[in-house]
């Protein structure tokens, strides 16, 4: 019992530890969007701008999936019985 306790408090360490390395650590590998993109509008004229719905204030963006897995859901549950049930031979129930 004592060895796992141990492990996990190890482990836990360790994990903690990465976490604050990836952080303090910059960038090596810059995205596509900062290496293609970006050079190709500024050749052609054209600088970055804000987007137009800027999720990255506040909740909008958790807003935005609850949204989507609500709809998600609704839909899922509307054609349950087409996708689940319907045209299943009564050989393949279960019982």
């Amino acid at each position: 019992m004592r060895r796992l306790m141990a492990a996990l408090v190890l482990g836990l360490v360790l994990f903690c530890a990465s976490g604050l390395q990836a952080q303090e650590s910059p960038a090596k590998w810059p995205g596509i969007d900062e290496i293609v993109v970006e050079k190709f509008a500024s050749d052609l004229g054209r600088e970055a701008r804000d987007p137009y719905i800027n999720t990255d204030q506040g909740d909008l963006l958790l807003f935005l999936f609850a949204l989507a897995g609500s709809v998600g859901g609704f839909v899922m549950g509307y054609f349950w019985h087409k996708v689940f049930v319907a045209g299943r031979r009564p050989e393949d129930t279960r019982e």
